[in-house]
């Protein structure tokens, strides 16, 4: 049972109601820093100069703050939940697209009931000619029932998810993680997606019911990537002061994907280069200005593309574990919880980042896993908002052992070969599949049991510490309990089996070197000395060609994940020229900007036309205006620092 660990202090409340209100008034963090609201330091100013933060001494209620949050002092008391995978529907025979059928162009159409287009889209979809639909998805977003993350604090109420596709949300609730999409490449995808999400003020104060789904890494046209804002766009129209791609309560949205690898409609087969095959991919909420609260509130979940190389069965192509039985897709995120009321809770004004100071993974606090002995594949996602991790196997019945697995893949892809590693280190928004071998493990180590481990030491959003903890005294996040030995038909990474092969990332090829400089700029964040515009695309790309990016970090001790939407991308240098390290040398999406860093990155643009952006996945330096638009067009610009 829940005790209440602090009592409420009466200028805290006054503080905190205030707080709501500017929430409720969906005033963003630049129109505060406009009104004279909000400090540089992030703090919520009132008359007499005192912030809201500073009207706190201690855990109070309200307070939302690492270690303030209830004390878990029973780890691994509950399995871990592996998220659901979303079914398949009939085209012909579902009532959702009977009643409304996909189409190319959006429906438009003036919904009676809610006064608004039913289809918050506003672009055609592209390529869809060449590349028809064939399988079809259906998954609403609303509150999640109250759920339990752990006995000892309170069930839960603040969390939204996505549901399996019902349209009763009692019968079929959102969960969250959402659930599993699956699909395979060589079948067209259109995923329909209705915003059911509760209307009048947000649980909890934060998060915002408008929504834009991005599929993190997909080769995506604008149309379907997800993205926060686009100023082709213009179908808002019940909100004159956006300009995004989100969607409203009672819309739903097509989301469409061609299935087709990169560059197949630049010179490549028509399905494009085998060597640009993707695997582990996410999808997460990306409302403009409020991406971190509603990611933070629950709407992410995995995708996972199978191939004719990664089959999802052991005994046919790369030979990886069988799917979903032994490959494990697993979501680390960590939360802060109100002392007093032990829910959910999230700093708003909180300019630096949110580190938690309790840790889920699937949506359970330090849940312990069932394993039997042998080989099992782990994919492994940073989910944020601001939390880097560097990721051990821990034997705590014997603290000095050193325990290797291997990596097979980096963010969406397959490396060409497994990595022997005993720890690797996340970014937000990072991916890594991971191959354990329980029953080597158990006959080298005589483990019975094994934590996965966070031991990277990092107190605040501006990034981790150069420093480690010893083993056992990191950050648990799961206990895997090993079992008996079953049949195990996978590959043996030790003997070192060849995946993809790197496609080439010649420097002779590239049209222009364009430069980034990330940087703090008067509180709020920035590149090239800019702040997000919503309004305009800040350089455009010659589609077809290839560009190199030079990004550079120069915001003193902050780090930042950067992500880049539609095309991945290679690291050609890293820290002012050196070779990146071995586990780098893959395609990838989102690169750790380090202290003082700068790196280079090999870039090809194919395919699709329009505007996508460019972000620091801290989503909250994201949300803070870390982010630009550039633009994929026939003919590009010279614009080497936009």
């Amino acid at each position: 049972m829940h005790i209440l660990r602090f009592r409420p202090n009466k200028l805290a409340e006054i503080a905190r109601k205030n707080r709501q209100e500017i929430i409720k008034a969906r005033l963003g963090r630049r129109e505060l820093f406009k009104l004279g609201l909000l400090t540089s330091a992030g703090y919520l100013a009132t008359k007499g100069g005192l912030s809201a933060r500073a009207s706190r001494s201690g855990c109070q209620a309200g307070d939302c703050q690492p270690g303030c949050s209830p004390p878990i002092t029973q780890p691994f008391v509950e399995p871990m939940p592996i998220p659901p995978v979303l079914p398949e529907r009939d085209v012909n025979t579902y009532q959702e697209f009977v009643d409304r059928p996909p189409t190319d162009a959006p429906n438009r159409a003036t919904n009676p009931a809610t006064g608004i287009p039913f289809e918050g889209r506003t672009q055609t979809h592209q390529f869809r000619g060449q590349f028809p639909p064939e399988k079809f998805f259906v998954t609403r977003m609303g509150a999640v029932p109250a759920v339990s993350v752990h006995p000892q604090l309170p069930l839960q109420t603040f969390f939204w998810g996505f549901n399996l596709g019902g349209a009763d949300l009692v019968a079929d609730p959102p969960l969250s993680p959402g659930p599993t999409v699956v699909t395979r490449y060589g079948d067209p995808v259109l995923i329909r997606r209705y915003n059911n999400l509760p209307a009048g003020p947000s649980s909890g104060g934060f998060g915002v019911p408008e929504v834009s789904t991005h599929l993190h890494n997909f080769h995506s046209g604008p149309d379907s990537d997800g993205g926060p804002c686009d100023p082709t766009t213009g179908g808002n129209t019940t909100d004159p002061f956006q300009q995004g791609r989100f969607f409203f309560r009672g819309q739903y949205y097509d989301y469409f994907y061609t299935m087709a690898r990169a560059g197949f409609d630049a010179g490549h087969p028509p399905g494009g280069d085998v060597n640009e095959t993707l695997s582990t991919l996410w999808y997460h909420d990306h409302r403009v200005d409020h991406t971190a609260e509603n990611v933070y509130k629950g709407l992410a979940g995995f995708h996972i593309l199978f191939s004719e190389f990664d089959t999802g069965d052991e005994n046919t192509g790369f030979r990886l574990p069988t799917f979903p039985d032994f490959d494990i897709p697993m979501i680390l995120t960590d939360k802060l919880f109100d002392p007093a009321s032990g829910q959910l809770c999230f700093d708003t004004f909180g300019l630096d980042g949110l580190v938690g100071d309790t840790f889920l993974v699937n949506g359970k606090v330090q849940p312990f896993f069932d394993v039997f002995k042998r080989r099992y594949r782990f994919r492994v996602l940073d989910g944020g908002p601001s939390r880097f991790y560097q990721l051990f196997l821990t034997n705590p019945d014997n603290l000095n052992q050193q325990i290797q697995f291997h990596v097979i893949a980096n963010d969406g892809n397959l490396l060409p070969q497994p990595i022997a590693v005993t720890s690797v280190l996340l970014s937000v928004a990072e991916r890594f599949d991971i191959i354990i071998d329980f029953k080597k493990i158990a006959q080298q180590f005589g483990a019975s049991r094994l934590w996965l481990e966070n031991r990277l030491v990092q107190t605040n959003g501006r990034g981790p510490e150069d420093e480690l903890k010893s083993a056992g005294q990191g950050d648990k996040l799961v206990e895997f309990r090993i079992g008996a030995e079953v049949a195990d038909n996978s590959v043996d990474p030790t003997t070192n089996p060849q995946f993809l092969t790197l496609p080439s990332a010649p420097r002779s090829e590239a049209r222009i070197t364009r430069e980034f400089r990330f940087e703090r700029r008067n509180g709020q964040w920035a590149i090239n000395n800019q702040f997000v515009d919503c309004t305009r695309a800040r350089f455009k790309v010659q589609r077809n060609t290839a560009e190199i990016w030079v990004l550079e970090n120069s915001s003193g001790g902050w780090q930042h994940p950067i992500h880049i939407h539609l095309e991945e991308f290679q690291i050609l240098t890293r820290d002012y020229g050196d070779p990146p390290p071995l586990i780098e040398r893959s395609r990838k999406d989102v690169v750790r900007l380090g202290r003082n860093d700068r790196i280079e990155l090999f870039m090809r643009f194919r395919d699709f036309r329009g505007i996508w952006p460019m972000h620091c996945h801290n989503t909250i330096h994201e949300d803070h205006a870390m982010m630009l638009l550039f633009e994929v067009a026939d003919v590009g610009d010279n614009k080497e620092r936009p």
